[in-house]
């Protein structure tokens, strides 16, 4: 029998919400609530879609492990409410996670910091913008919503009449978005936990970029962990990616994602402040590289609002 631990008294596993990530955060959400549960914590599952928040009041809740991606649960929003409640919880706070949301305020911050990102175009449906002008300046891009995570309304353009259905696309999800130059190369992503840097993880998948099918539904998208670069490459890669985690203000644990190019150089894409913790996720898996077991990596988390 697990031996039970009270030093978190009861905890509140979010999970679920209202936004498009919604089936993702169910996953990770039950991963999480199985882990806590396995190593005697006394924790529940929290869905703010079906239950009010004011009733993890009611039922004697001490602290919260957000497992919310997307909007909503990792844009700030949920952050500030239970700041209010005065309930600690997992991750980012209200700005850092408001910023890390934000993909072209990121973008800025990377600018206007140094750091080594992709060429790139802000679009906002508002304001009129001319596909022909960007294309020839970027040549081939990525479209992003600046609001959504999992790659949702993600796609690729490689001329302006592609750019115009790209973006119709992701207006549905967002008013602003990024139109990010197309970078060809390998595609990384470093988890931070605290203060330490994990190992770093390489993804390959056929799809042309990892989206969202590659994360969450395919069998051919491969990990390799510890990537194969050179001390020299991990240690920038990594050196980066947590001066952008430190940048947008995120704290507790996230992970950054980035690419190379064909010539060996670096670019930041994004922060997640909340990313996926289902079995496939890829958190647990630079933890497991630095030899934490998923239980072990859940109850680090949650000991951080101590």
């Amino acid at each position: 029998m697990t031996q039970l631990n009270t030093q978190f008294g009861k905890v509140a596993v979010l999970l679920g919400g209202h936004s498009a990530e919604r089936e993702v955060s169910l996953k990770s959400g039950q991963a999480v609530l199985n882990a806590l549960q396995n190593a005697g914590v006394d924790a529940i599952a929290f869905d703010p879609k079906e239950q009010p928040l004011w009733q993890l009041k009611e039922l004697g809740i001490e602290r919260v492990f957000i497992a919310l991606h997307g909007r909503g649960g990792e844009d700030g929003t949920i952050q500030g409410a239970l700041e209010f409640m005065g309930l600690p919880y997992t991750g980012s706070n209200v700005l850092g996670s408001a910023l890390a949301m934000d993909k072209i305020r990121c973008k800025h911050l990377f600018k206007s910091a140094g750091l080594s990102t992709a060429p790139y175009a802000v679009v906002d449906s508002k304001h009129g913008f001319d596909t022909t002008a960007i294309m020839n300046e970027l040549k081939k891009v990525m479209v992003k919503p600046s609001h959504e995570g999992s790659s949702i309304g993600m796609a690729q353009a490689n001329n302006a009449q592609e750019l115009d259905a790209a973006l119709a696309e992701a207006f549905k999800f967002d008013s602003q978005v990024l139109v990010e130059q197309w970078i060809t190369g390998r595609e990384f992503t470093i988890t931070v936990l605290g203060d330490d840097v994990q190992p770093v993880i390489e993804m390959t998948t056929p799809n042309g970029f990892y989206d969202y099918q590659a994360k969450y539904q395919s069998n051919t998208t491969q990990y390799h962990c510890p990537a194969d670069l050179s001390a020299s490459d991990t240690e920038h890669l990594q050196a980066m990616a947590l001066a952008a985690f430190e940048l947008v203000g995120a704290s507790g644990w996230g992970r950054v994602d980035a690419m190379q190019d064909a010539d060996g150089n670096f670019y930041l894409l994004e922060v997640n402040t909340v990313p996926g913790m289902t079995e496939k996720s890829l958190v647990p898996m630079a933890a497991k590289a630095n030899g934490a077991s998923f239980e072990q990596l859940v109850v680090r988390i949650l000991e951080q609002t101590l």
